[in-house]
């Protein structure tokens, strides 16, 4: 049993392009010279749906796929960034951070680790900032989570022995987790498998990496906010960081809303 302060998040999936059907589609339209500057492969599939709008292949004004996308940003034509989807595995977090996460619904998906299939006998837990800074506050949640950890071993051990008579070992194993794990706090640790768009994340961004976002989810938000600010600049280089008085970060941009 650990007890977590920093969550992890790791990008692990992003769109390709099948140029080949995106020459042919410019081809039928007798467009035969359009290309963009950008090599990522969300930025250009915003960048094509835009175009697609207004038909503007032919003769599309200077600038390159960062000034057409900051346009799109300024005016608010945010439909077009719903077509750029990244997808990450963020781990450490507590399920009070999931429980957060899980509100934002529109463009977003997600699989989250089953606690009626994994056994928690081997959880650890995450601790706020502020609680793990009090030697006071730091003991009345050590020894919580202790006593919770072990009412958690105890339920299952029990339960066990009452679904004896059932025959499938897993079917057993998922009968007694599913009941045990009532005790568990939202401290426990847990991993989530998440999608998101381009515009879903904006917005994710934009409400949880706000100085008045609950701190855990704040932290997870500025690290997708890094993240995404080298896998995708023209998308979400106009986020501006800023250093609160707990030294942690924050973030805000211009663009809201998009």
């Amino acid at each position: 049993m650990k007890i977590i302060r920093e969550p992890s998040v790791y990008l692990v999936g992003r769109q390709t392009i099948n140029d080949g059907e995106l020459e042919r589609f410019l081809s039928d339209h007798d467009v035969s010279t359009w290309q963009t500057d950008t090599d990522v492969a969300g930025q250009k599939l915003c960048e094509v749906a835009g175009r697609v709008c207004y038909m503007s292949f032919a003769k599309p004004r200077p600038g390159g796929n960062a000034q057409y996308l900051g346009h799109i940003l300024e005016v608010g034509h945010g439909s077009v960034l719903e077509h750029a989807v990244w997808n990450f595995l963020i781990t450490g977090v507590s399920r009070s951070f999931t429980h957060e996460l899980i509100r934002h619904r529109a463009g977003f998906g997600y699989s989250q680790l089953s606690q009626r299939y994994v056994d928690e006998s081997t959880a650890d837990f995450v601790e706020p900032d502020c609680v793990a800074d009090d030697p006071e506050c730091h003991a009345i949640f050590a020894a919580a989570i202790a006593e919770a950890h072990a009412a958690y071993m105890k339920l299952v051990e029990r339960l066990t022995q009452r679904f004896a008579q059932v025959e499938d070992r897993t079917m057993r194993r998922k009968l007694a987790r599913q009941a045990a794990r009532c005790v568990l706090p939202n401290a426990t640790e847990t991993k989530i498998f998440v999608t998101a768009n381009a515009r879903s994340l904006r917005h994710f961004i934009e409400m949880r990496c706000s100085p008045f976002a609950e701190p855990e989810i704040r932290k997870v938000a500025a690290t997708m906010l890094e993240i995404m600010q080298t896998e995708s600049p023209d998308l979400f280089g106009d986020y501006q960081w800023k250093t609160l008085e707990d030294g942690s970060r924050a973030a805000e941009t211009v663009n809201r809303k998009v």
